[in-house]
């Protein structure tokens, strides 16, 4: 066998004890008389030691040629260590080399393997299997797989059964772009990967499998956000005969479940908001509520002055910066700036100072008086030493700027503290979303979700204003899981269609199996998929999905360790009756 213990197990109890390690050379120390290597694997770092007095001579200039990163296989005898480090867990004993065999040397590594290291993203990406002997990548791929492992324990416990889909589907428009995939036996056809197994599990709910999870690989083709993955993970679930509360239940025990097993933390409260109220207090649908600095709108106090950009503007809001008054003249100026990015893209920002005596000082005072500056410290719920910043414009844009204000405010005072959780759910999403553009709807969701009971018939004269049967889940301002009601039956589904622009020959088309399958026996049904990536990374007290990804993908959708997606020959493309027709 190449080990009896593993590099992170020994202690004093195992003094005298022969035993066999391997693993890679971290470090090694060089004294001439004596040679110290600290060699690694999964479980930790232990300690070898080879002296000239006790070591052969040739053994010795053996371990004097290892490098970083060699793999090694060690027999020695645990002896005391002299000098004990106590930040290791090893750090009482060394082993006493009697044998060494080289298993495989190494090139010098193009950055060192140490939990702070030298290499940059790019090139850590592009040697992701060095990146992971580091232990905050390694640490964090276990810790994944703990969650994985608590996730799947809880379902099975609650009578859901994994079952798993197919990865070659049908394209169907749901939403983001699909990836296809050309099938060389039928020619100039092409499945797709799946965005989320979503016709499945309503399937499999007419097949009456009661409660299916399935933790799942989803794909979609869309263009990269920050901490975007073209392929990502879904804890995807669905039941049967439940209504909304009954999935709101579940799913809330799974999440008190892993913050209690992953974080030692125990949570009892799961707010509900309304998707209307969230847009209104914190201007997205998502929000972090471990702090406040809700919204505050400020049209009836701010629009009776000759200050134009408020008059002219649909929406004026405010927000109270706990203890911004401490703000400097050039970090209020800051700010301004910071809103005034194109990626934020405010055109100003106006602001107001609470004054330790009860006194304002804004910089509009040429148009408002004390007086209506303490309505807008009322309406902002500001208290003495804060700072008002208020932004005004278009109503949808200048809640979405508030909100990129409000959250980089709260990074900047240290409000978002990776070890507090505040779950919510926010429910009542509208179930259809119009596109300015074109003029027509489309689905918030997706096609299946059902309306709110008794809303059906608004679809004709104001769709608008139908509520979606839909909810989210929210942890510490991100969004980690959404579901719905289904739809489960062929005339609801076939309006529904009907309202998003497909015609009787596109719906029997696109998504004919499942209407015909709810002409069988479809029971209510509904649930939810988490994003696993981004619960994993929350969890583990990070904002950032990529290190709880084995091997991630570039913001350009690359992987740029096996330089993918690549150009295929000329054969293939034969083989698949395809020709590129590419415009330089």
């Amino acid at each position: 066998m190449y080990r009896s213990h593993s590099c992170g197990e020994l202690r004093a109890s195992h003094i005298n004890t022969e035993v066999t390690l391997a693993g890679w050379v971290q470090k090694s120390r060089d004294k001439g008389f004596m040679i110290w290597v600290d060699l690694r694997d999964r479980y930790g770092i232990t300690q070898l030691i080879f002296d000239e007095e006790r070591t052969p001579k040739e053994m010795m200039e053996k371990a004097k040629s290892l490098g970083r990163e060699f793999v090694i296989q060690i027999t020695g005898t645990v002896i005391e260590r002299e000098s004990k480090n106590d930040k290791m867990p090893t750090g009482a004993i060394e082993v006493l080399v009697s044998k060494l065999e080289i298993l495989n040397d190494a090139k010098l590594p193009p950055f060192t393997i140490e939990d702070q290291t030298d290499g940059g993203e790019d090139i850590r990406m592009k040697y992701r299997y060095l990146d992971i002997r580091r232990n905050p990548v390694k640490d964090s791929l276990i810790f994944r797989h703990k969650v994985t492992m608590e996730v799947r324990k809880y379902l099975s416990d609650q009578e859901f059964i994994e079952v798993e889909t197919p990865y070659l589907i049908k394209s169907t428009p749901e939403g983001a772009r699909d990836f296809v995939v050309p099938s060389r036996m039928n020619e100039g056809q092409f499945y797709a990967l799946p965005q989320s197994p979503q016709t499945f599990k309503q399937l499999l709910m007419i097949g009456g499998m009661d409660k299916y999870f399935q933790i799942v690989k989803c794909f979609r083709d869309e263009d990269l956000r920050a901490d975007r993955q073209p392929e990502f993970t879904q804890i995807d679930c669905e039941m049967a005969f439940v209504e909304q509360e009954d999935i709101l239940n579940i799913f809330e025990g799974l999440t008190r479940h892993l913050l209690k097993e992953i974080n030692g933390v125990e949570v009892d409260k799961f707010p509900r908001m309304l998707f209307d109220d969230a847009m209104r207090l914190y201007g997205n649908d998502k929000p972090d509520i471990r702090f406040g600095m809700e919204f505050g709108e400020l049209n009836e106090v701010t629009q009776h002055k000759d200050f134009g950009v408020f008059n002219n503007s649909e929406l004026v809001v405010g927000i109270a910066v706990p203890g911004g008054n401490a703000y400097t003249r050039k970090q209020i100026d800051n700010l301004i700036k910071w809103v005034k990015r194109p990626q934020v893209g405010a055109l100003g920002m106006v602001y107001c100072r609470v004054n330790e005596d009860g006194t304002f000082k804004s910089s509009v005072d040429k148009f408002y008086d004390q007086t209506d500056l303490a309505k807008w410290a009322e309406i902002t719920r500001a208290k003495t030493g804060d700072l008002i910043c208020i932004l005004s414009g278009e109503t949808n844009k200048v809640r979405a700027q508030l909100s990129a204000l409000r959250m980089h405010l709260a990074e900047e005072l240290g409000l978002r503290k990776p070890d507090e959780f505040a779950p919510l759910w926010v429910v009542d999403f509208p179930l259809l979303e119009l596109d300015e553009e074109t003029g027509h709807y489309h689905a918030m969701h997706h096609p299946f979700t059902s309306p709110k009971p008794g809303q059906l018939a608004l679809l004709d004269s104001k769709p608008g204003e139908v509520k979606a049967n839909a909810y989210d889940l929210v942890l510490n301002g991100n969004e980690i899981g959404g579901g719905s009601i289904r739809i489960h039956d062929k005339a609801t589904q076939a309006t529904m269609l009907k309202h998003l622009g497909f015609s009787d020959e596109e719906a029997k088309a696109q998504f004919g199996f499942l209407m015909d399958a709810f002409e069988y026996g479809a029971p209510p049904h509904g649930g939810l998929a988490f994003g696993l990536d981004r619960l994993v990374a929350i969890l583990g007290g990070q904002e950032t999905i990529r290190d709880f990804i084995a091997f991630p993908k570039n913001n350009s959708g690359r992987d740029v360790m096996i330089d993918a997606p690549a150009f295929i020959d000329d054969e293939q493309l034969k083989e698949l009756s395809l020709k590129l027709d590419i415009t330089p």
